[in-house]
């Protein structure tokens, strides 16, 4: 299924990807293609499981190239310059008063907000099409907003804005 819709990406985040397709074509190929080399040596490939696992390991090599080749085809980098620090916007650094559904307790939290080709909720980047993300768009600091999640309605503040 090719994907049309174009990929919001952080100048970081291109660089990342265009990184990973490198290391991909000119090492990973190699690696693998040594490695059924190797596997056909053995001989007999009806009963060779390394042979069957280094044809899988290509194909999802071959799989990650094709869709990380088809982001960067769809790719349009934010001009993180241009970013506007009083509104948050994809590539805005938030700084969140979030309050869960059901929870007396407010935690605060920081994220990027970003593309969804390099969300990572484990580094603080979430995605422009989360339900936390797309509710923040748009927003200013002191800006409260809810939001539907799994457990309920989250109740969020938008405490800071920057680039």
């Amino acid at each position: 299924m090719e994907q049309t819709k174009e990929v919001l990406l952080t100048e970081e985040g291109f660089k990342k990807i265009e990184d990973e397709l490198e290391m991909l074509k000119t090492v990973r190929r190699k690696e693998v293609a040594e490695r059924i080399k190797i596997a056909i040596s053995f001989g007999d490939l009806s009963e060779n499981s390394e042979y069957d696992e280094a044809k899988n390991e290509q194909a999802q090599v071959e799989e990650r190239i094709m869709k990380l080749e088809n982001i960067l085809r769809h790719a349009v980098v934010i001009d993180e310059s241009a970013i506007d620090g009083n509104t948050v916007t994809v590539g805005s650094i938030v700084k969140i008063e979030f309050q869960a559904p059901n929870e007396e307790e407010i935690d605060e939290d920081e994220y990027t907000i970003v593309g969804s080709a390099e969300a990572d909720p484990a580094e603080g980047k979430i995605s422009n099409e989360s339900p936390i993300g797309r509710a923040l768009l748009g927003k200013n600091a002191g800006d409260k907003v809810e939001v539907q999640v799994p457990d309920g309605i989250a109740k969020i503040k938008v405490v800071e804005i920057s680039r």
